[in-house]
This record gives structure tokens, C-alpha cells and sequence, in this order.
């Protein structure tokens, strides 16, 4: 039935102004009209189309991906967009592509290392695409350890050249964005590295075991691309060597493959390391493995702003800090917690219009079953997911304000702030990523079994978003960089010196460690207050109690491995905190339309209460709440889900999300979910003939007891 709203009913009973929800969301009404513009541009444009991308073999796949990557240019072109609306229109064709590395990091890398020359000379052809570039930092044998990274440039004085060479297997360069995946089973990676060091290596890849374990390949480092099949160009990270002395890990800028007929140059060995998890996902990527044997590049493709080379081969630092490029790290961080926020409010768009369409049970007298939506135990696992991705949405805008207050005072020489942000920004990644991948599952799930088809658009989503809680860092590592933070922070209250940003309630440890909840009836944690004193008093009081543990070790490394659980545990408390901290000083903000900051109060409150819900184990027994608060506290959760309910439709509706970019059958505006299911099943291949292929060959001659003269 064409035509008709099914979410109709639900829409009107909003209480807030959605459209004025919808500026909230992407932060400003000029941003909103540029991404609403460019998210109808291409949903009504049939050149990228995606509804079949799960059924195309990976060849297929992948020309697709060329193609409309092709296509995308060539709009880009004639509608003469600008760098930001371009943004948008590669970001809503929602197909992950050679494309992304080009723009998100061969680019930015120039930007930030290349000189005003360097730039001058690569810049323009990158932005016309007559190059095509990649990240080549992660070799098969390191990925977060870059320090330990084996690919060499050697300077060649004679011939004014550097010499690129992977000299073992494991430096061969597999990917784009770092990686660290420590698996074998025995200890997890800061105990590998504690062994290590107490043998007398100073990091895993020193130790003999280590390199026989990566030789075989038992650690391996994968991701992300362009490399594999497309890229023309690469900035590859290797060991400087001058004079036979090395000057650790730079950027050079060095071509692959053949402007003329795309075959790699001489030296360079380049292919796709093959299919990864999911169907369509991020099989549309070309990763890459890439291994040098002796190959040449002009001295002047070293990125040079901090470092220089001299024709004679020395090495002569610029007046450029070299602190300077950890912005870059800030800002790739940021946009990563940006992405969960959007990864996370696309299936709980899909998962919330489903869970309204979706009836089961509770029918009386013949009338209708109950929407699915209207049951607590849907609720209480639905709603703190919407509350998150509103969560994220808001501590990413922030960390956009990091990264530009970071970037003034590096350009200032000022250095304070660097390692509270490195540790933020880091935790935050973290935290989100991993929050967002398990919603994603959750989300398919609380779809019951329609979830689990393609059509419903959970699947591959999971498929391409599940990496990023690898990439830039693993999850677990990033949050014992958090943990050592904390721990310097809380060994240096007594100095003095105050901690910064987001540890400054640091400085009321006292208060903090003394402390007592106030609440005393269930809307009392209503109270932003309360509710910042509780997170505040939970981190403060886990962070001392590691400090206080790690202090009995006489070896402080032996301790933090001794204690690693603990320490992540304290680093989550810490990020969390950060994020409702956020939340409650967006609500500070001005914040216009009818019901608007309203709404975001209620999403505030379940998104706090029920991390205190699900970590009630860390508020008691650090004493910070009584079992009667925490049952109170979970009473006004409850409550907080029945004024959540009449909204939840207008509130992803909020995320502006066009049917072509969600990609699901469940979560499509108008709610006309199963005549769409029907039809979408007649489109597999597999329905292509009534008959399958086969029939003749395996099933008949079962069926007549034919087995014997079959040809299987």
C-alpha cells in the first residue's frame, strides 16, 4: 500500500520539534542544510544504488565499488561541489572505498608532514585524483608498536636517493590505519611485552621467540586499504638510516604502480590480502599487502616538515615541533568517535521503527498484538542505545573543540594539555567504538529474526563497522595507555601539580574519597549534580585503589601487568565519565525548538542511570552509593523509558536519515516492513529459476534412489 505512513500514528505524538532536533544532532542549521541537500541527492540518484551490494561475488563487488567511486567524481565535477559537500556525498553513497584512504589519510598526511613545497607539488594532483594514494604504516609484524616498524629508507649519498626495502616478511606492509591485535593465548600483550623486557629485550619485537612467531605469521596485522588494487601512490612509513645511523620511523611519498598501464614498478611486490568478514561490508576494499626489494625515490619525497635530510645526508630538524603532528592523531580520533555516534543511531533507527511496526502478543478480544516497542524488557535494552548515540554525538562535537584547542597551543609551543589529550582521546575511541559494535549486535537482535537477513542492513553494518574497535589502536591497549595516565595523574596529587581537562575532579580527590550520595527518593537522580558526583567519585576512588595496589609491587611493571584487569576497569569509569560529563554540559547550552532540550534531559538521565545500572558492582563497592540508592536509582530508569516511549519514533527520525543511506527493509520511513520483505526475497539470484540448479545432478537421484549411477 503505497503511500501510506505506518509510522504516522507514532509521529504524532511527539512532544518535541523534530526539525529543529535534527540541527541539534549535526550541530549547526548550515551543516544540517548542506547534509539533508546531499542525502537526497544521492538516495535519488540510481547510479548509487545498493539494495544488491550483499549478493555480488566480491569481483563484482569490488568493479562495482570502482565504478562508482568513478561515477562519484564525476558528479562531484559537474555539480562543481566543494570539499565539504563532497564529504557528504562520498560519506551517504555508504560503500567503503579506496576513496576513504585517498581523502582521509594520504591527504591529511601530506598536509601535516609534507612541507610548503612538498605540498605545493603533491597536493594538486591528489585533489584533481590524477594520483590515488594510501596510508602504508602497518607491516605484518607491527601495527600498534610503529617504533617497531622494519621497512628501511636508506639514504644513498651517491645517487641522491633513499632505498625502500622490507628485509623480512613480517615488514611487509599490509594496510593503513594501525592495528594491534595480540593473540596468542598464553598473555595478553602487556604481559608478552613485561617477559620480553625482563629477558632483556626492550619490546616484543626484539625478542628471538617473537620473530619466529611472526615469521610464521601467528601475529598478523590487517586493514585498511586502497593498496591492494588501486593506489597509484602511498605514503610509506619507514626507518630512516643515514650514514648507517637510525633516525626511527618518517613518512615518504612513493609510487607503486604505472601512470600508463597501472602495473606495479620494479621492486614493488602489491596485491589484495583477501576476503574479510560479512557479505558486501568491507569486501568493496581493496586491502593491501605491499613488500619493497631495494626500490629508489628522489631524497625530496621525504615528508619533511619537522625532519629534514641534506644532500650530504644529514639529518636537521625544522623549526616546525614535532609535537605539532600529534594533532593529527586528535583529529583522527575525534572523526572516529564521530563515526560510532553515526554507526551506532543507524541501527537503533532500524531497531526502533522495526520494534514500532513489529506485534507480538497481548491481543484481547481479536484486537491488535502489542507493539513490540511497549514492553519494558524491548525498552530497557533499546532506549540506552538511542541515549548513547545521542551521547556520542555530543562528546564527538566536543572533541572537534579538543582538536582545534590542542592544534592553537601546539602552534604555540605550549605542550601541557598534549598528554591529557592523548590519554582522552584515546579512552574515548576506545569506549565508543567497542559501545557501538556490541549495540549494532544488540540492535539485530532485539529484531528478532528478521535482523539476521541481509535486507534488514544490521548485518553488513556490524560487518563494516566491527574494525574500528582495532584499528587506531586496539580497544584494550588504548584503555591501559588510559590507565598509566590515570596512575601518573594520582602519583603526582601530592606534588602540587593540578591535574588538567578531564581529570581536574582529580583535583578533589579528598572530597571525592569522603563523599556521600545524597539521594534519597528515585527522582533525586534527576539531579545533574548528584549524578556527575557519583561518576566523579566512582572514577576517582577505582583510579586510587590501583594506584594504592600498584604501589605494593617493587617492580611497577610486573604490578601493571598483575593488575591490568583492574586498570581497565578504572579507565572505563574515567571515559564514561568524560561522556555523561559532556552530555550534562551540552544541557548548559542554549538550546532552541519546542520539547527539544526537554527530550535530552530524559536521553541525559538513561544514559547515566544505566551505566550506573550496568556497573553497579564498581558504585557499591567503592561505597559510593547504597544498595537502596541503587534501587532507587534503577525505579527512575524505569520511569525514564515511559517518557522516552512516545517520542522514540521522532527521535531517530531526528538523525535524518534518508531509506537509501539506512539501507534496511525494518527500518524504512513509512514502516511498510513486510510487502517489502516479501518482495525483496524474489530479487535473491537463488529465485532466478523455480527449479534449482542442481536438481538433475544431487536431489533427483536421491529422491528415485539413484545414488549409485549419480556423478557427485
Amino acid at each position: 500500500m503505497e503511500g501510506i505512513d505506518y509510522h504516522g500514528r507514532e509521529r504524532s505524538r511527539a512532544e518535541f520539534d523534530v526539525e529543529e532536533m535534527k540541527i541539534v544532532w549535526v550541530g549547526s542549521r548550515e551543516v544540517f542544510e548542506v547534509s539533508d541537500r546531499i542525502g537526497r541527492l544521492v538516495a535519488s540518484d540510481e547510479g548509487f544504488r545498493k539494495d544488491n551490494r550483499t549478493m555480488l561475488s566480491r569481483k563484482d563487488l569490488f568493479k562495482n565499488t570502482l565504478r562508482k567511486a568513478a561515477y562519484a567524481w564525476k558528479r562531484i565535477i559537474e555539480l562543481r561541489l566543494s570539499e565539504q559537500e563532497a564529504a557528504w556525498l562520498r560519506s551517504y553513497i555508504d560503500e567503503a572505498a579506496f576513496t576513504d584512504l585517498h581523502w582521509g589519510m594520504f591527504v591529511p598526511a601530506i598536509k601535516g608532514q609534507g612541507t610548503d613545497e612538498q605540498q605545493q607539488k603533491w597536493l594538486p594532483l591528489a585533489h584533481k585524483m590524477q594520483i590515488i594514494g594510501c596510508y602504508a604504516q602497518t607491516e605484518l609484524g607491527h601495527g600498534s608498536n610503529v617504533q617497531g616498524l622494519e621497512t628501511t629508507a636508506t639514504f644513498d649519498p651517491q645517487t641522491d636517493e633513499f632505498v625502500i626495502h622490507s628485509p623480512t616478511l613480517t615488514s611487509s606492509k599490509v594496510g593503513g590505519i594501525c592495528l594491534f591485535w595480540a593473540l596468542l593465548r598464553s598473555a595478553p600483550a602487556s604481559e608478552l611485552l613485561l617477559k620480553s623486557r625482563k629477558f632483556g629485550y626492550p619490546n616484543l619485537g626484539c625478542h628471538p621467540y617473537m620473530q619466529v612467531f611472526w615469521g610464521l605469521g601467528l601475529i598478523v596485522k590487517w586493514w585498511p586499504g586502497g593498496l591492494g588494487k588501486v593506489s597509484t601512490h602511498a605514503v610509506v612509513y619507514a626507518r630512516l638510516i643515514t650514514g648507517g645511523q637510525d633516525h626511527g620511523v618518517h613518512g615518504f611519498i612513493v609510487q607503486l604502480r604505472s601512470l600508463e598501464d597501472h602495473l606495479p614498478l620494479p621492486g614493488i611486490t602489491v596485491g589484495d590480502i583477501g576476503t574479510k568478514f560479512g557479505n558486501g561490508a568491507y569486501n568493496s576494499m581493496d586491502n593491501g599487502v605491499l613488500r619493497f626489494d631495494h626500490v629508489r625515490i628522489p631524497r625530496d619525497q621525504m615528508l619533511m616538515r619537522v625532519l629534514q635530510v641534506t644532500r650530504e645526508g644529514k639529518c636537521v630538524h625544522s623549526n616546525v615541533p614535532r609535537q605539532l603532528i600529534y594533532g593529527t592523531m586528535v583529529f583522527v580520533r575525534q572523526t572516529i568517535v564521530a563515526d560510532a555516534s553515526t554507526a551506532l543511531s543507524r541501527a537503533v533507527c532500524i531497531a526502533t521503527r522495526y520494534s514500532a511496526v513489529r506485534r507480538q502478543f497481548g491481543s484481547q478480544n481479536g484486537g491488535p498484538e502489542t507493539q513490540v516497542i511497549d514492553y519494558k524488557t524491548q525498552q530497557s535494552r533499546l532506549f540506552p542505545l538511542l541515549a548513547s548515540a545521542y551521547a556520542f554525538r555530543f562528546v564527538g562535537q566536543w572533541l572537534k573543540w579538543l582538536y582545534m584547542d590542542v592544534t592553537q597551543r601546539l602552534q604555540a609551543n605550549d605542550f601541557s594539555t598534549l598528554p591529557e589529550a592523548h590519554a582522552c582521546t584515546a579512552g574515548l575511541k576506545s569506549l565508543t567504538t567497542s559501545a557501538t559494535a556490541d549495540g549494532i549486535e544488540e540492535c539485530r537482535k532485539l529484531c528478532g529474526g528478521h535482523g539476521y537477513l541481509c535486507s534488514s542492513g544490521l548485518p553488513e553494518l556490524f560487518a563494516v563497522y566491527v574494525p574500528a574497535c582495532t584499528y587506531e589502536g586496539d580497544n584494550i591497549v588504548l584503555l591501559l595507555q588510559v590507565a598509566r595516565y590515570l596512575m601518573k595523574t594520582v602519583s603526582q596529587l601530592g606534588s602540587g601539580k593540578q591535574p588538567v581537562g578531564t581529570t581536574a575532579y582529580m583535583g578533589r580527590v579528598s572530597d571525592l574519597m569522603q563523599c556521600q550520595c545524597a539521594v534519597q527518593r528515585a527522582e533525586d537522580w534527576l539531579n545533574p549534580n548528584v549524578i556527575l558526583e557519583a561518576f566523579e567519585a566512582r572514577s576517582a576512588r577505582m583510579s586510587v585503589a590501583c594506584a594504592q595496589n600498584l604501589s605494593k609491587f617493587a617492580n611497577q611493571e610486573e604490578g601493571f601487568a598483575e593488575l591490568s584487569i583492574d586498570l581497565v576497569e578504572a579507565a572505563v569509569a574515567h571515559c564514561q565519565l568524560i561522556v555523561v560529563s559532556k552530555f550534562i554540559d551540552k544541557l548548559k547550552e542554549d538550546i532552541p525548538g519546542k520539547g527539544v532540550k526537554r527530550q535530552l534531559e530524559i536521553l541525559c538521565n538513561i544514559y547515566a542511570l544505566y551505566l550506573l545500572h550496568k556497573h553497579e558492582g564498581d558504585f557499591l563497592s567503592t561505597g559510593v552509593i547504597t544498595p537502596k540508592q541503587a534501587s532507587l536509582a534503577n525505579e527512575q530508569l524505569r520511569s525514564l523509558y515511559t517518557q522516552a516511549r512516545p517520542n522514540a519514533i521522532a527521535l531517530v527520525d531526528a538523525f535524518n536519515y534518508t531509506d537509501h543511506y539506512l539501507g534496511s527493509i525494518l527500518g524504512c520511513y513509512d514502516g511498510n516492513v513486510y510487502p517489502k520483505l516479501y518482495e525483496a526475497a524474489w530479487k535473491d539470484p537463488l529465485n532466478d529459476s523455480v527449479v534449482p540448479d542442481g536438481y538433475q545432478q544431487y536431489i533427483k537421484p536421491m529422491l528415485k534412489q539413484q545414488l549409485r549411477n549419480a556423478r557427485l
